[in-house]
């Protein structure tokens, strides 16, 4: 079922939305009165999500800002929910030998490339007051979770797709809102992933280089140009990273994936003997069967310095 448009099966499932919204709002309100349990914290926590389902380049942004704060002495401490991750119970400190399997891939990719002490757990709360009370974090980062109004924030960002914004403006599971737009109004900030709009901040994710799977080898942006490769995307909006190849000149066989997939050495056997390329989300949970054929597209969120110098003003 295609979440941008208005078809069919979309409309009958309004009655259903109907519902989701409703219990949506009710708890909303309840943890507003003090019905439900907010958590706050002694330390900052940042909070990056959406109000919609499907990728719109949040995890890039955190680990640009994990990086950002690095750079200023933080100690930064990153939570997740662990999303398709079999863990279950309690806190999870995630390293780059953590299999994505367990931990979910989008906790694995920060903690890979950031080196920040990442912490899974369905309670997000008890997640950050993991981190403080064992690691001693200065910062707290939440992936995802503008909707876990049981976790205390300081700062609240929630980013858009500059292409989809919010489908066709529906909610779930008619649409892929969920909650109202009207809550932008609320947080702090909005990031606009991949366009221009009004009162929105606007970021892009700037490709840097091909890193090879294997053996983290690594090669120009115009390494593929005019080549025919396969491109592979378990991610949210797989047609982002097609057309970043295509904007680099590779000639690609596109294989779309299920968000957050779980690859099997099977699944990439293709016997013509063309590159395989993938994003840095489906690079960590291959690694394990990883050829000398299969390369990620190492890419960054563009945040500019006027909003990094607001962010910190909020803390």
């Amino acid at each position: 079922m295609d979440l941008n448009t208005r078809g069919l099966v979309n409309y009958l499932l309004l009655p259903v939305s109907g519902i989701f919204y409703f219990l949506s709002t009710l708890r909303k309100f309840l943890y507003q009165v003090g019905l439900l349990t907010v958590r706050h914290f002694d330390v900052p926590v940042i909070v990056v999500g959406n109000i919609t389902v499907g990728g719109s380049g949040k995890t890039p942004i955190v680990i640009a800002l994990v990086d950002h704060f690095k750079q200023q002495g933080k100690k930064v401490g990153v939570v997740s929910r662990g999303y398709k991750g079999s863990h279950q119970q309690g806190s999870l400190l995630v390293d780059k030998n953590t299999h994505a399997s367990k931990s979910g891939d989008e906790p694995l990719l920060i903690a890979t490339q950031t080196q920040a002490v990442v912490m899974v757990n369905k309670d997000r709360a008890q997640a950050v007051k993991d981190l403080i009370s064992n690691h001693k974090v200065d910062l707290v980062i939440s992936d995802d979770g503008l909707q876990h109004y049981a976790m205390g924030r300081d700062v609240e960002i929630a980013v858009i797709d500059g292409k989809r914004r919010f489908g066709n403006g529906l909610f779930l599971p008619a649409g892929p809102l969920r909650e109202s737009v009207s809550r932008l109004k609320s947080v702090d900030f909005v990031i606009n992933n991949g366009a221009l709009h009004a009162g929105e901040i606007s970021s892009e994710l700037v490709p840097k280089v091909f890193i090879n799977v294997g053996t983290g080898k690594e090669k120009s942006l115009n390494f593929f140009k005019d080549k025919t490769c396969h491109g592979i995307a378990g991610i949210g909006y797989p047609q982002r990273f097609f057309d970043s190849l295509n904007a680099l000149g590779v000639h690609v066989l596109p294989h779309v994936f299920a968000d957050h997939y779980i690859y099997s050495k099977k699944d990439l056997e293709f016997t013509d003997g063309h590159p395989i390329l993938m994003t840095a989300k489906d690079c960590v949970k291959c690694k394990e069967f990883a050829t000398d054929r299969m390369w990620y597209l190492q890419v960054e969120a563009d945040l500019s310095d006027d909003f990094l110098k607001q962010l910190s003003s909020k803390l």
